[in-house]
């Protein structure tokens, strides 16, 4: 989608973005990439141990989401500046149970411009995000800067 400087306004709304359920599978596989095996985000022995009642995807996760919901709108090249703020935890679903799960595991990435500016020779505009999932559940909040080709 091509995006024009000129005929965005302060309080468009970004293309809301909803990535798949997540499952216990995506948390493995992030722990496999990241390098990050806390037994919080994948031993269900030990999540309970600690009070919790599940295993909880890992915030780094869910900031990857809100990440893969911009460079859908604007390719990464762009990308100036990205900052959050984690606000909860995310559970995962079974795999055999994603039709039950009423979106409790599924993240959508909304936001709007709230700055159009200059610099570095370069036009940027500056969004908020939010993070949420289908219960309406605040998972992050926070902003990025592009650079508008």
């Amino acid at each position: 989608m091509a995006v024009n400087f000129d005929e965005l306004q302060i309080g468009d709304a970004i293309p809301a973005y909803t990535a798949a359920p997540i499952t216990r599978t995506h948390l493995v596989r992030y722990a496999g990439a990241s390098g990050d095996f806390n037994p919080l985000h994948h031993d269900e022995t030990f999540a309970k141990a600690i009070g919790m009642d599940q295993v909880i995807a890992h915030g780094m996760f869910i900031m990857g989401i809100a990440g893969e919901a911009i460079t859908s709108w604007i390719d990464y090249k762009y990308l100036r500046r990205f900052s959050v703020h984690f606000l909860s935890m995310t559970y995962p679903v079974d795999l055999d149970d994603i039709e039950n799960t009423k979106g409790r595991a599924t993240i959508t990435v909304s936001g709007k411009v709230v700055e159009k500016y200059e610099e570095n020779g370069e036009k940027r505009i500056r969004c908020e995000i939010i993070a949420l999932d289908a219960k309406g559940s605040r998972k992050l909040t926070g902003f990025f800067v592009v650079a508008i080709p």
